[in-house]
């Protein structure tokens, strides 16, 4: 395969209503079939009217784009001073929800296209219906990446091609079959573009000549296949905020035995989270002895049916006031580490006869 990437000079300013597809096919009369063309998603929202006028500076301009940028977000992900990284409707994670302030007026802010995959999938036919030639369209747009510094575009939109190159199932020359191998080549082929559009050089229009050997003749699923759902997404919130969001939990749940035995070193773990800030002479242990714990469990009033395993607690002794308040503490705890293992409790009395003070049906 040999790739060429070609800039596209010569857009100009693009404004409100403007006809994309007139003005590339102008700057670009040697497109071919089968190119792919990188279009930069703020001459896109340019020409659709997605502006929204705020003041130049000033307190007024901050507070003006907080709320432009609070009706862009459909959820808060991560905050640190000013930076604020969201999900956008549209399902993409970005900083300040893709609103951008640059290459345009002060007076005006550039929101993202409100269809991305739309939008591509318009200037396409756009250019196929009026001018004959039949190329896939991206619409790119820059983003961070979480554990990298610097940024790189990638795709918002798309249509004619696939957003992903799927290689599960395949055989690699060692013979390994590819469980897990999807490549965003949609997000590849923007960062290529680029490479020629730059940020300063007034170049948003870029084409990738070389990769497809065809277009799709339908205009395929679009970038939205990028997005992940959010059942498979193990960071769906920034560190300070997933660990406020477990505090808020630990304070307000109460989750009861899950009906499978808990694992040893997990309650283990728990206990041993625990032991350096419970009060001097409190002690928890996990009972683990079947036998020991059958008589023990024979004796509690209100063991629940789900329960499989069973923690004592002592608190020390002698007992006042001030200490059962300490020991109901540490209990908790104990029960928001056991939590964290995944392992529900219920807080119930202690076994008759024992010298205990409380148990942990877990």
């Amino acid at each position: 395969m040999r790739l060429e990437i070609l800039p596209v000079p010569g857009i100009g300013d693009v404004t409100e209503g403007d006809d994309l597809a007139a003005m590339i096919a102008t700057a670009a009369p040697w497109l071919r079939d089968d190119d792919v063309l990188v279009v930069t998603s703020k001459i896109v929202s340019k020409a659709e009217g997605r502006l929204v006028d705020v003041p130049a500076d000033g307190p007024e301009r901050l507070a003006a784009r907080d709320e432009v940028l609070a009706a862009e977000t459909a959820r808060v992900v991560a905050s640190r001073g000013p930076t604020r990284i969201v999900q956008t409707h549209h399902g993409f994670v970005m900083a300040s929800a893709g609103i951008d302030a640059s290459n345009v007026d002060k007076t005006r802010l550039v929101l993202l296209p409100e269809d991305p995959d739309a939008s591509a999938r318009a200037l396409r036919a756009a250019l196929r219906d009026r001018y004959d030639v039949d190329v896939a369209v991206i619409i790119s747009d820059t983003m961070g990446r979480p554990w990298r510094n610097g940024l790189t575009d990638v795709a918002l939109g798309v249509a004619g091609m696939a957003a992903i190159r799927d290689h599960r199932g395949e055989v690699d020359p060692y013979g390994n079959e590819l469980q897990l191998t999807q490549m965003a080549v949609v997000d590849e082929l923007a960062g290529a573009g680029e490479l020629i559009k730059g940020k300063c050089d007034q170049v948003p229009v870029a084409v990738v000549r070389g990769y497809l050997s065809a277009v799709r003749p339908d205009d395929g699923a679009g970038a939205s296949a990028l997005v992940r759902e959010s059942e498979l997404d193990l960071f769906s919130l920034g560190t300070a905020e997933a660990r406020a969001d477990g505090l808020r939990s630990a304070a307000t749940a109460d989750p009861g035995p899950g009906g499978t035995p808990p694992d040893p070193a997990a309650v283990a773990r728990a206990i041993a989270a625990v032991a350096d800030v419970i009060a001097p002479g409190t002690a928890f242990t996990h009972v683990t002895d079947d036998e020991v714990r059958a008589g023990l469990v024979s004796s509690v009033d209100g063991w629940p049916a789900d329960a499989t395993g069973l923690v004592l607690g002592a608190a020390p002794t002698p007992v006042d006031q001030p200490d059962l308040v300490r020991f109901g503490a540490d209990l908790q705890r104990l029960r928001t580490a056991l939590a964290a293992e995944g392992i529900g409790s219920t807080l119930l009395p202690p076994p008759t006869g024992s010298t205990a003070s409380a148990c942990l049906a877990i």
